[in-house]
């Protein structure tokens, strides 16, 4: 041994319960995971129910698909995807310009199966409509 230096003892690495795995194999982030509806039409003769959402640029078409399945019981056939860039702005105050940008976001068409005749939007509920002609 040389003057001035001890001898290095290597710990052996131990994994503390507090420090995360980096495989967890299946992951479940549906709940969290926003997805805004933009526009619904109901199914017709020749196409079937579709709709459009809005959702986060990290969801791929299978998980928007297994979180209408799954969460809403909804029969998807088809997801087809399209990336959005956000808005970029550019304010002008007194002293100087503030460069800013709204977020990416992605939008959702998902075609449901001919089984599903009625999304939902515009359905007519019962009472709603007598108590408007009632006050006429």
């Amino acid at each position: 041994m040389a003057w001035g230096r001890t001898a290095a003892v290597k710990k052996p690495k131990t994994r503390s319960s507090s420090t995360p795995r980096n495989n967890l194999g299946y992951r479940m982030w549906m709940p969290t995971y926003p997805m805004v509806l933009l526009h619904a039409e109901d199914a017709t003769v020749e196409s079937p129910a579709l709709a459009i959402f809005r959702v986060l640029p990290k969801m791929t078409k299978h998980e928007v698909k297994e979180y209408l399945t799954k969460i809403y019981e909804l029969p998807v056939v088809q997801v087809r995807t399209q990336n959005y860039l956000g808005k970029r702005m550019r304010m002008i105050g007194k002293r100087r310009v503030v460069y800013a940008k709204r977020p990416d976001f992605k939008k959702a068409f998902v075609t449901f199966d001919h089984t599903l005749a009625d999304t939902g939007i515009g359905c007519l509920v019962p009472g709603a409509n007598t108590a408007t002609t009632a006050t006429k």
